[in-house]
């Protein structure tokens, strides 16, 4: 079950612990360190390109009201692959977001979790224990400022703490590149010239003591409802260690009448 201690982290952003993969972001488009790359309005760069840049980014912003998926999750770390997981993922819009985790060769449920706007509540069906924390409990345990839409975003499919007000643009070739600095990391974003889908996003920690860095590309792009929904995502998180984690969405749907009621069985134990 180790693949599965593995992923619950990384969907509750408390990925910091236990990793070692080595293993690089195939075909990334970006390049690797953003502090290399100086974007200034030239006048390819105008106000009129950097204005249709931002217009394309919000109509491809993925709003909705309820979201679900199935989802195959490979885990590599420096021991290799590890076993499969099936995560199913519910969320209501600005509300909660439902997650079950199983062990794919088992077929197995182990985690359950229910994330709202300012609580946590963790069952791990193994132990039979509960765990109830506070939304900030994310951050303490992983230094980064995630909050429930950030979250909610990482889960659709959305750019994350991406700023597009104060973001400059540059055409490169076939590719645009996007970058935004905000208070705690800068985020150089490459989109697609001609349906501004975004390809690679590279997340840098503007401290640079922490040397916090975090690659994710999306691919597999399907249409839903006019709106560009990426299949296919693969994050590489680094700070002291790092995870390579692969996710297939297999099913999804949007707007879709779904439960997320979360009952906690009486024979649990606080942890």
């Amino acid at each position: 079950m180790k693949s599965i201690k593995y992923f619950l982290p990384i969907i509750l952003m408390i990925g910091a612990t236990a990793c070692h993969t080595t293993k690089k972001i195939n075909k990334a488009i970006a390049p690797k360190d953003t502090t290399m790359v100086v974007i200034n309005h030239t006048a390819e760069d105008s106000i009129l390109f950097a204005d249709n840049v931002k217009k394309n980014l919000a109509d491809n912003f993925i709003d909705f009201n309820t979201f679900s998926a199935k989802i195959k999750v490979d885990i590599e770390d420096a021991e290799g692959k590890q076993p499969d997981i099936t995560a199913v993922v519910r969320m209501v819009k600005d509300s909660a977001i439902w997650i079950s985790l199983s062990a794919t060769f088992l077929n197995f449920e182990v985690f359950r979790v229910l994330i709202t706007k300012d609580s946590v509540i963790v069952l791990n069906k193994q132990k039979k224990e509960v765990q109830y924390r506070s939304l900030d409990y994310l951050q303490e345990v992983t230094q980064i400022p995630f909050d429930f839409k950030t979250i909610q975003n990482l889960l659709i499919g959305n750019p994350i703490f991406f700023d597009s007000s104060n973001a400059t643009f540059k055409n490169i070739g076939n590719y645009i590149l996007a970058s935004s600095v905000g208070n705690d990391f800068k985020n150089l974003l490459t989109l697609s010239l001609d349906n501004k889908n975004v390809l690679h996003s590279k997340l840098d920690d503007i401290d640079l003591a922490r040397n916090r860095t975090a690659d994710i590309t999306y691919d597999a792009y399907t249409n839903i409802n006019g709106k560009p929904f990426s299949t296919y995502r693969q994050i590489v998180v680094s700070e002291k260690n790092k995870l390579d984690l692969r996710m297939n969405f297999k099913q999804f749907e949007f707007n879709k009448e779904l439960s997320v009621s979360f009952s906690v069985p009486k024979n649990y134990k606080k942890k």
